[in-house]
């Protein structure tokens, strides 16, 4: 630890590093208010302007493992501070952007910068005594709900009513801002190993390989699902990430143990958050669209864009609110069971979708992502704490980031398939084809679907250890060293 930063007062390194997380959680969803928009802001087609939320995505994908992996070896403090110099950068050049290029390479830097959770979380482990641990990754966790339910309002409200740039001034000042706190309140910690060395060829592979996979997911859609451009990237992902993961089994420094994310506990786990990843996200993606359709559809609610961010607003705020809840439920019973109780109340309020789609009423919808988000709140404060209950001290940062990756892919795969279901159930309406009320429900019921699926994978978790309430997840020895459940 570096002797010059000052000692860890528990409640202000939480503050800081869950601020942290809200910013990067305004960062992915600043430019939603602007899709519609982008075409003509940037003087470029709509396919092109795309690629202003696609660049962040693959960005992430790639940069989240690396950084965390750099965190175990370097400190996770230092890379922290690292990442946050992407955010900064690519905030002023997206703000400064007058064509798509530019604004590409900018969201694609901010992209870069999304390492800063499970860094955070990870960071918990070293400098949080034992006892608030649970507490405050579940805090730091639900600061990603925090940070998306205040970024549409917040997005919306600027670009309504200023210049679209502003937006990006203020995520740089706040990111410089989050630099700064903690660079001055934030310990080191004892964390850094001083590994021997860097796998760059593991870090190429497992980037080209979430590369391939993550574009045909994404623009899949636009592409054509059977074109030999999607089918030659998904061919091309499984080739570079076999050959990836017989890389990382031969080498002694692997950028991702494979071992360690092998143990039934971590596997269960990842298979889990992929599951939860995609429940999360879908309802985030009808939502928003039925509270913006036309009422003259007869299932649309007409809402502006600043009035779709406030009603979705409580919704974040609540995984907040929950997480506590969730910390205790863990400390009691075991964050296995804290992640079953979650995904299943998320599947219990996709179910609650379908009675209230067509009510009318936009109170039906925010119930619906009220109850979806507590559960969200529960599972995703239980994810980190499952992982770190089951590596070594040494690779947190590491596994916690493979975690927050296998979300992503559970993300863009809901992306992916929501829109496909609502691409394919469409009504007309003046000429123009809308998702139907018939596509929202089953978007709606897959989301239940696999809420519920996430819930039996949850509960089928072989955890190792009973740890003792409040106290933290203890370290696993090496992997040659210790034999798993």
């Amino acid at each position: 630890m570096d002797s010059s930063q000052p000692a860890a007062r528990p409640g202000g390194v939480v503050g800081i590093l869950a601020f942290a997380g809200i910013v990067a959680a305004i960062t992915q969803t600043l430019v939603v208010p602007l899709i519609a928009e982008l075409p003509k802001l940037l003087d470029t087609s709509a396919s092109n302007a795309s690629w202003v939320i696609t660049a962040t995505l693959l960005a992430a994908a790639v940069a989240t493992p690396v950084a965390g992996r750099l965190g175990d070896m370097y400190g996770k403090r230092r890379m922290l501070l690292v990442s946050l110099v992407p955010l900064v950068v690519g905030s002023v050049v997206c703000a400064l952007s007058s064509s798509v290029v530019p604004m590409i390479v900018g969201r694609g830097l901010q992209g870069v910068g999304m390492g800063v959770v499970p860094l955070g979380i990870s960071l918990l482990r070293d400098v949080v005594p034992a006892e608030k641990l649970g507490s405050s990754i579940a805090i730091m966790s639900a600061s990603m709900g925090v940070g998306g339910a205040l970024g549409l309002p917040f997005a919306a409200a600027i670009a309504e009513n200023t210049s679209w740039r502003v937006l990006f001034w203020v995520v740089a000042a706040l990111a410089l801002a989050v630099g700064s706190l903690i660079w001055a309140f934030v310990p080191a910690g004892g964390e850094a190993t001083g590994s021997k060395g860097f796998d760059v060829l593991g870090a190429i592979g497992l980037g080209a390989g979430l590369v391939c996979l993550l574009l045909a997911v994404s623009k899949g859609a636009d592409w054509g699902w059977g074109s030999g451009t999607t089918l030659g990237l998904f061919a091309a992902a499984v080739v570079v990430l076999l050959v990836w993961g017989v890389w990382e089994l031969r080498i002694s420094e692997p950028l991702v143990d494979l071992r360690v994310t092998a143990r039934p506990q971590v596997l269960m786990t990842n298979a889990a958050s992929v599951l939860v990843g995609f429940a999360m996200y879908a309802q985030s993606l009808v939502v928003p669209q039925l509270l913006q359709l036309p009422k003259s559809t007869g299932y649309g609610l007409g809402q502006s864009m600043l009035a779709m961010g406030l009603w979705m607003a409580p919704a974040g705020l609540m995984m907040m609110i929950m997480s506590p809840l969730g910390a205790k439920l863990s400390a009691v019973k075991g964050p296995k069971v804290t992640l079953a109780v979650g995904s299943l109340v998320i599947g219990v309020g996709y179910g609650l979708s379908l009675p209230l789609l067509g009510s009318g009423s936009p109170w039906s919808l925010l119930v619906v992502t009220l109850v979806c988000n507590t559960g969200v709140g529960f599972a995703y404060g239980a994810m980190p704490a499952l992982i770190m209950g089951a590596v070594p001290l040494s690779e947190t940062a590491s596994a916690n980031s493979f975690n927050t990756l296998m979300r992503s892919i559970g993300s863009s795969v809901s992306a992916a398939v929501i829109g496909v279901v609502l691409a394919q159930m469409t009504t007309d309406f003046g000429g123009y084809a809308l998702p139907s009320e018939d596509g929202f429900r089953a978007a709606m019921l897959i989301g239940c679907g696999v809420g519920l699926a996430a819930a039996v994978v949850a509960a089928l978790i072989p955890v190792r250890r009973t740890t003792p309430a409040g106290s933290a997840p203890a370290p696993v020895p090496a992997p040659e060293a210790a034999a798993q459940a």
